[in-house]
């Protein structure tokens, strides 16, 4: 977790006058290798980092649910708790083109909106497979409203400011003891980079730092 994810939250909420955005550690994720820290130690460091940003806020379900952490259960949790509340899933481009690879993809859009993060060398107007296509164009819109007006059901793009961060460079960092080089410095909040010294996270061994 670092200062890429928290800003773009953050900046998605500014621009959209959202209530809250909700950071969900994933608990099993089926479409990658499992989180390299444990969940307890992601949440806290997510408990920590959103100190900085009022208005993120920390939702812990899909670490506390058994099996694998499809967004789909996620978003039916939250909509049977709020039926008439307008819901949007955030989601970068990479991640908007993978969507036919998900569990019950199409579910998705009865239960939330997409808001979905552009970025520079992802295209979002070509090359979709053609399920995706259709549903890009039966619901992709402009006016950011309708992310109120309806409860679910829209397509609408956020673009932010650019955060040049790298998780796995931050974490090649750690694990070389370089927790204080520049590499590092400023790409993360300070608590956080002082839960992961503490506790021996991402290192190669416990006197790594």
């Amino acid at each position: 977790m670092h200062y890429g994810h928290l800003r773009l939250a953050a900046e998605v909420r500014d621009a959209l006058s959202l209530p809250e955005v909700r950071l969900m550690p994933a608990g099993d994720p089926p479409h990658r290798d499992a989180p390299h820290a444990p969940a307890k130690d992601r949440i806290a460091m997510l408990d920590l980092g959103v100190r900085e940003f009022p208005g993120l806020v920390v939702d812990t379900r899909e670490v506390a649910r058994e099996g694998k952490s499809y967004t789909v259960d996620t978003l039916a949790e939250l909509r049977a708790e709020a039926p008439a509340r307008p819901l949007a899933l955030l989601v970068g481009a990479d991640a908007f083109r993978d969507l036919p690879a998900w569990h019950q993809w199409t579910r998705l859009f009865e239960l939330a909106h997409l808001i979905v993060v552009p970025r520079p060398d992802v295209a979002l107007d070509s090359g979709l497979a053609p399920a995706l296509a259709s549903q890009w164009h039966a619901r992709a819109t402009g006016d950011p409203r309708l992310l109120r007006e309806r409860i679910a059901g829209s397509i609408y793009i956020q673009p932010v400011t650019a955060q040049p961060i790298s998780a796995t460079a931050i974490r090649a960092a750690l694990a070389r003891g370089d927790a204080r080089s520049v590499e590092i410095a400023g790409l993360l909040p300070t608590a956080v980079l002082a839960y992961i010294q503490t506790r021996h996270l991402y290192s190669r061994s416990p006197n790594a730092f």
